[in-house]
């Protein structure tokens, strides 16, 4: 059997990914640090941003939507951003952000000439970017503008669209609390169009305001009449376009109050038809895949990697699930390349549903971890598979255990990955097994497709014909491609 190529020689993982010197927050969007250009580079730069950056579906839609806004072509003026948490909304409002500031060409953004190719547009007029966000403002707390006390979100708006002159338009609203009414929140659009308002994390700034008390930002009933009358007024301005992002997630709502500013806000919003659709598991593969990796730098050796599991699988039908042999399962396998696709399948399927694991960026955070132990153990699989999980890694097996109940660090330290493993020991005494790490392979499959459990989950643990496509033994490579034993997980 021909070699096949490990991972290692074909995609090449981006640089902090290498170093491990990624952080967490640098897999967090911050829409406010980007728009006061202080946030990294792969989300301050325009171009770095799309090339690191899956258009989906949803996107697609949602960019087509706002570009014909902004040209005077159609369009929604108000666009509601509802999935659960870690569902992708602020990153894509940075795309629509740098889309619409126009500082940089849209030929030099990855994927945006075809967008504008598709709404009719031969040059996206520049726009000015308000930007609103719920977790940095505050309800009581005025901020400073050029020696101007601005004290409320209609306050910020008129100042952030048309500096001081912007601001005389709302400026007896915002000593107030009162919000300003259509008519003049449609002069003040009006007059500064074309432009964006993205209002991010709305929900954690209304839920503050208590029923009947006033402050400085207002009253919960005067920001809700606010959010009315900018919708309505939007309507009337041809080349103005809000987006606002709403959780999903009963955890970000917080207090009693937060859900009840969010009926009352999604109620508003509502009106309007959202363009958004969450991320599909197929897309999630590229998402991943480009903020890990750089370009893939031979694509012919990655394919003859995936047609090398995909004919593996067929031959071996009858141990497999029947997915497997579904001929769309080698595009999958290609979508995902050079992560096996049962990784996602777990981490999106299984690990998302426990609380607190951001589908996205969590999955991204963990598998930046395994990557980087990976590189440096000099790995030489064809494809990262779920057996080939480093749960012997402090940081890649705590990443995981964090999700768990308490009492899973022994049970991987002692059954499934380590020095002192009971797999270790028994891959030492029988060399066979050893070649291929065959007993930990099994076990760190077995743990992914099974540890993750909820209350609500009719049946636990992992199949066997499951186990054996997450796990593959060695896979295909290197003349070591057998058949998948269910021997080798008992």
């Amino acid at each position: 059997m021909t070699t096949l190529q490990p991972w290692r020689e074909v995609a090449e993982p981006h640089e902090d990914v290498l170093r491990g010197t990624f952080q967490q927050a640098e897999f967090a969007a911050d829409l406010s640090r980007v728009h006061e250009g202080t946030a990294t580079a792969e989300y301050q730069n325009a171009a770095l941003f799309f090339q690191r950056t899956f258009i989906t579906e949803g996107m697609r839609l949602l960019l087509d939507s706002v570009v014909k806004r902004l040209a005077g072509k159609g369009g929604d003026p108000v666009i509601q951003l509802q999935t659960a948490f870690g569902g992708g909304k602020t990153h894509t409002m940075l795309a629509v952000y740098h889309l619409a500031r126009g500082q940089v060409a849209a030929s030099e953004l990855p994927g945006v000439s075809a967008i504008l190719d598709s709404a009719g547009v031969t040059e996206l007029p520049a726009a000015r970017v308000a930007v609103l966000d719920g977790i940095k403002s505050s309800p009581n707390q005025p901020v400073l503008r050029e020696g101007q006390a601005i004290r409320t979100l209609w306050g910020d708006l008129a100042w952030q669209l048309g500096g001081a002159e912007g601001y005389a338009l709302v400026a007896q609203a915002d000593a107030s609390g009162t919000s300003p009414g259509k008519a003049v929140l449609e002069a003040l659009l009006a007059r500064h169009a074309p432009c964006v308002i993205l209002m991010d994390e709305l929900v954690a700034y209304v839920r503050q305001f208590e029923d009947g008390k006033a402050l400085s930002g207002g009253t919960f009933d005067s920001n809700l009449s606010f959010v009315q009358a900018l919708t309505e007024a939007l309507k009337a301005v041809p080349t103005a376009v809000l987006l606002a992002s709403l959780p999903e997630s009963q955890k970000e709502l917080g207090s009693q109050q937060g859900v009840k500013a969010l009926d009352a806000l999604s109620h508003y919003f509502g009106r309007i038809q959202a363009l958004w659709k969450p991320v599909g598991t197929e897309e999630a593969f590229e998402i991943v895949r480009r903020r890990l990796f750089k370009t893939i730098r031979d694509p012919a050796a990655a394919t003859r990697v995936c047609r090398a599991f995909a004919d593996l699988y067929a031959a071996n039908s009858a141990d497999l699930p029947r997915e497997t042999q579904d001929s769309r399962y080698l595009e999958r396998l290609q979508h995902a390349y050079p992560i096996h696709p049962e990784v996602f399948d777990r981490l999106y399927e299984d690990w998302s549903s426990l609380d607190n694991f951001q589908r996205t960026r969590g999955v991204l955070k963990l598998m930046a971890k395994v990557i980087h132990r990976l590189w440096n153990d000099n790995d030489k699989d064809p494809l990262i598979m779920p057996g080939s999980f480093p749960l012997a890694d402090a940081q890649a097996r705590n990443d995981l255990i964090y999700y768990l109940p308490p009492g899973w660090d022994p049970v991987v330290e002692r059954d499934v990955d380590g020095e002192r493993a009971e797999t270790t020991e028994i891959e030492s005494r029988d060399t066979r097994l050893g070649a291929v790490q065959a007993c930990r392979r099994a076990a760190r499959t077995i743990f992914l497709g099974s540890a993750p459990t909820t209350a609500n989950q009719m049946v636990r643990g992992i199949e066997a014909r499951a186990h054996c496509a997450g796990r593959a033994a060695a896979g295909p490579a290197g003349g070591r491609g057998q058949r998948c034993a269910a021997a080798h997980a008992r």
